[in-house]
């Protein structure tokens, strides 16, 4: 790699230096014009350390073991000796690990600089070889911190007439954020070219040249594959009528834009849902886009589909939500249970004598794992309203519990109680308080 930029280095030297030759001396000025360079630069970290460190010996750092990195400057003269520059660039360098003794997970990071500087000469820019020193100030960021330091060094600069330079210089920069950047030497190799040009001769442009444009698109005939018809340029002159890129006597479908694919037509829809042929999965038959063009499933294959099924892996008919139709004689059982539900007088105590009804719910219950059951809880119209509502509520509740302590998961289960809102007969008699005095059983699954 470094071989093939000191090669590229070196051909855009060579440019430079011929552009030289073939400008007129009248360039040549004891003021530095305005620059414009690019810089091959190198930074050696380590040979301060070693020069510091009094304990260990004293060592340059080899060109291999150093890093590096490309920048632009701009370059101005101010007087016959002094010049002002400026300079963008990167370093590729650890600095984490290296400057700040942490550890990094990117063993490569990159350094954001800019240094203005003023370079100070012993005679004018017109010499072909002229020596100066570097002062100034510099300040980046490396690693996501910023840091800031003084470079000072000398460099030698060779001109070429004053339109194209050569720059070699080495400087010794040190540190004002010692916690973030450490002192360091620099070293830059570039080249800058002068932008400030003398005024043009003007000249009386030629005649234009006679061409031949029939259609009048802007396409010379000699060019223009439909010469007769205006076209557009990026179709050789052709005409596109609906703009799809597609010329005209190429596309199927000239008013209506398509795809090359389909000969300028628009993506097929073969079932005229909505959703083109590539996109959907069923094709020839019309769906919806949330199932990508095919229709509702049906997984159970009852006829109705997922999203009205209320049983969508069971099948069922749709009167029932496409539920399975539960047996008449498992209702009846149930509904007969319910009516054999007997509490202690004024309490939520189950009487013994209920538990035969309810111990054949249980096995109703297990027998079939799909049946779910809602118990309701009622009373007459005797006591107040808030009693009655807080007996029906635990009435209700001590039926779920039974059921549940005989093994019937609890969430198949929901009871509800209705105090005495919802009567069955007449509460001013006898008879009719006994019947609203009830539980309900309501067996369902789903």
């Amino acid at each position: 790699m470094k071989q093939k930029l000191t090669l590229l280095f070196s051909f855009l030297v060579v440019v430079a230096c011929a552009s030289a030759q073939m400008m007129n001396s009248k360039y040549s000025s004891p003021i530095k014009g305005n620059l414009i360079g690019i810089h091959f630069n190198a930074l050696d970290i380590k040979t301060p350390e070693t020069f510091k460190n009094s304990g260990g010996p004293r060592t340059f750092t080899k060109i291999q073991d150093m890093d590096f990195g490309f920048s632009l400057s701009y370059w101005k003269g101010l007087t016959k000796t002094i010049d002002f520059s400026t300079r963008a660039g990167l370093i590729f360098h650890d600095y984490q690990t290296e400057d700040r003794n942490s550890i990094s997970n990117d063993k490569q990071n990159v350094g954001i600089e800019l240094e203005p500087t003023l370079n100070f000469r012993p005679y004018g820019d017109n010499s072909f070889i002229a020596p100066f020193l570097t002062a100034g100030v510099g300040g980046g960021y490396y690693s996501r911190k910023f840091g800031a330091y003084v470079p000072t060094g000398l460099g030698v600069q060779l001109n070429f007439r004053s339109v194209s330079y050569v720059f070699i210089q080495a400087q010794y920069r040190f540190s004002l954020t010692k916690d973030i950047l450490k002192d360091n030497l620099f070293y830059s190799l570039g080249i800058a070219q002068n932008f400030s040009k003398p005024k043009a001769v003007v000249m009386a442009p030629p005649p234009p040249p006679i061409v031949l444009d029939r259609d009048g698109d802007g396409v010379l005939d000699a060019d223009d594959k439909c010469p007769d018809v205006a076209g557009l340029v990026s179709l050789q002159g052709c005409p596109d009528r609906d703009g799809d890129g597609i010329p005209d006597a190429e596309d199927k479908c000239p008013d209506v834009a398509g795809v090359a694919k389909y000969q300028g037509c628009p993506i097929p829809d073969t079932d005229g849902d909505g959703i083109n042929d590539e996109l959907d999965k069923c094709p020839t038959v019309k769906g919806l886009a949330r199932y990508q063009g095919c229709p509702i499933p049906d997984t159970d294959g009852d006829g109705v589909n997922d999203e009205e099924d209320k049983c969508p892996t069971r099948v069922g008919p749709a009167s029932n939500q496409g539920c399975p139709v539960i047996a008449k004689e498992v209702i009846e059982k149930i509904n007969f249970a319910a009516k054999n539900v007997f509490f202690s007088t004024g309490s939520f105590k189950l009487l013994p004598k209920s538990f035969k009804s309810l111990d054949e719910v249980v096995k109703l219950m297990k027998d079939d794992e799909t049946l779910m059951i809602d118990i309701d809880g009622h009373t007459d119209a005797q006591g107040s309203d808030e009693s009655n509502q807080v007996l029906s509520d635990n009435r209700a509740g001590a039926v779920k519990n039974y059921l549940v302590s005989k093994g019937v998961v609890e969430t198949r289960l929901k009871s509800a109680g209705y105090g005495e809102t919802k009567p069955v007969a007449d509460n001013k008699t006898a008879a009719g308080r006994a019947k609203n005095r009830r539980t309900e059983m309501t067996v369902r699954n789903f």
